[in-house]
C-alpha cells in the first residue's frame, strides 16, 4: 500500500485526482442482513470504535487502498449502482472517515484506553480480570495445542464425540435415574458440580483458543459472578470480521466441542464400570449433565452458542430481535412487511415460528425430563 498522495488542490479535478487510503489494520466484515437492510461494520482494532455502513459505502471505502484515484473508483461506482458521485459526496464521505481517524496521513487514531481496574463489581455481583494480557495468554496456549488443532486429529475426536452421544442417549434411562439420585447425595453432587464448573472454564478458553486458531483476538479473559453463581469468561474480539463463515462458526460451536471431549475420559470409565457400582452412578449423572450442558449450547437461542453460530452461518446480525421486529410489523402493517428483501422475509418468519417451537419443546422435555428423574 504506498503512502498518502499530497493534499488535493482546490476544485474538482484535484479532489478526483486525490489517492486515499484506509489505515490497513482497518477491518471490514462481510455483508450482514440486518432487518431490512444490509449492512457492513467497520472497526478500528486500536481505538475499538466501530460502526455500520451501507453495501454501497462499503464498495467505496473497501477501494480506498492508495493505489486508485477517487476518479476511477467512482468510475467503477458508476458501472455498478448506475450513477456518478458528485464532489459533494466524496467530501462527505472522506469527512466521516477523516473524522473517524481512519485514512492514513490523517490524525493518528486516540490511543486505547487504559484497561481498568481488575476487580468490578461488588461482591454480590462483578468481574475479575485474571490476566494482563489475554490474547498473549491464549496465542501460548494455542501454540501449545496446535498439533491438536490439525483436522486430521479433529476428526476423529468429533466422531468421538458423537458415538459418546449416541451410547448415552440408548442409555438414558440409567443416566436419568443415576441423576435423581445424585440430587439425592450432597457429597457426590459437590463433586460433579465441580467438575461441571471445570468443564465450564474450559468451554470458554476453548472460544479463545478456537478464535486464535483462524485469526481472530482475545480481550479480556476472567471471573464473572453473581452469586451463588461464579463462571469463567473469554471474551473473543474481531471475529466477526473473519473472511470465511465457516471459521466464524468454529469459533462459536468450540466451547461445546470442549465440553463434550471433557467428557470423553469419564465415558471410557464409566462404560468398564459394572451396573450397581456407585462410582458408575456419579459418572453417570455427570455424563447426563455435561452432555445436556454442551447440546443445549448448540440450541439457536439466545444467548446460546448455537444461535451466534446460526447468525455467522446465515450472515445476519440481531437475528433474534429482527425477527422479532418482522413479525409484529407483519401483523400490524402488511404492506410494509412485504417491503422487506424476499430472503429477509423467509428468514425472519422461519426463525420466529421455529424458535416458539422450539421454546415449547424444550419447555416440554424439561418438565418430562425432571419428573422422569424425580420419580425413577
Amino acid at each position: 500500500m504506498t503512502g498518502p498522495a499530497p493534499t488535493p488542490a482546490p476544485g474538482p479535478a484535484g479532489l478526483l485526482e486525490h489517492r486515499p487510503a484506509l489505515r490497513p489494520e482497518i477491518l471490514l466484515s462481510a455483508p450482514l442482513l440486518d432487518g431490512p437492510a444490509t449492512v457492513h461494520l467497520v472497526k478500528d482494532p486500536l481505538s475499538g470504535a466501530s460502526f455500520e455502513i451501507g453495501p454501497k459505502e462499503f464498495f467505496l471505502v473497501s477501494r480506498l487502498d492508495g493505489s486508485r484515484s477517487l476518479a476511477e473508483i467512482g468510475t467503477e461506482y458508476g458501472h455498478a449502482f448506475g450513477r456518478r458521485l458528485g464532489e459533494g459526496n466524496w467530501q462527505q464521505l472522506l469527512a466521516v472517515l477523516g473524522t473517524r481517524r481512519l485514512l492514513v496521513g490523517g490524525p493518528p487514531p486516540p490511543a486505547p484506553a487504559p484497561p481498568g481496574r481488575p476487580l468490578q463489581g461488588t461482591v454480590l455481583r462483578g468481574t475479575l480480570r485474571l490476566v494482563a494480557d489475554a490474547d498473549a495468554t491464549t496465542a501460548r496456549l494455542h501454540r501449545a495445542l496446535r498439533p491438536l488443532l490439525h483436522p486430521v486429529v479433529l476428526g476423529p475426536l468429533l466422531l468421538g464425540c458423537l458415538a459418546m452421544e449416541a451410547v448415552l442417549a440408548a442409555s438414558f434411562g440409567e443416566l436419568a435415574g443415576s441423576f435423581g439420585w445424585l440430587l439425592r447425595h450432597p457429597a457426590a453432587l459437590a463433586a460433579v458440580a465441580t467438575l461441571m464448573w471445570l468443564s465450564t472454564a474450559l468451554h470458554e478458553f476453548a472460544h479463545g483458543v478456537a478464535a486464535r486458531h483462524v485469526g481472530g483476538t482475545v480481550g479480556e479473559i476472567g471471573l464473572r459472578w453473581r452469586l451463588p453463581a461464579a463462571i469463567m469468561y473469554c471474551t473473543v474480539d474481531n471475529y466477526r470480521f473473519l473472511e470465511r463463515r465457516r471459521h466464524q462458526v468454529a469459533v462459536a460451536s468450540a466451547g461445546a466441542f470442549a465440553n463434550l471431549l471433557f467428557l470423553l475420559p469419564f465415558f471410557g470409565w464409566w462404560a468398564l464400570l459394572p451396573g450397581g457400582d456407585p462410582t458408575r452412578r456419579v459418572l453417570a449423572a455427570l455424563l447426563l449433565a455435561g452432555s445436556v450442558q454442551a447440546l443445549v449450547n448448540l440450541i439457536p437461542l439466545p444467548p446460546l452458542d448455537g444461535y451466534t453460530m446460526l447468525g455467522h452461518g446465515l450472515r445476519v446480525t440481531r437475528l433474534a430481535p429482527a425477527s422479532s421486529g418482522y413479525l409484529r410489523l407483519r401483523m400490524r402493517d402488511r404492506a410494509a412487511a412485504a417491503a422487506y428483501p424476499p430472503r429477509a422475509r423467509r428468514l425472519y418468519l422461519g426463525y420466529g415460528i421455529g424458535s416458539a417451537v422450539l421454546v415449547l419443546l424444550l419447555a416440554a422435555g424439561l418438565t418430562g425430563a425432571l419428573w422422569y428423574a424425580v420419580t425413577t
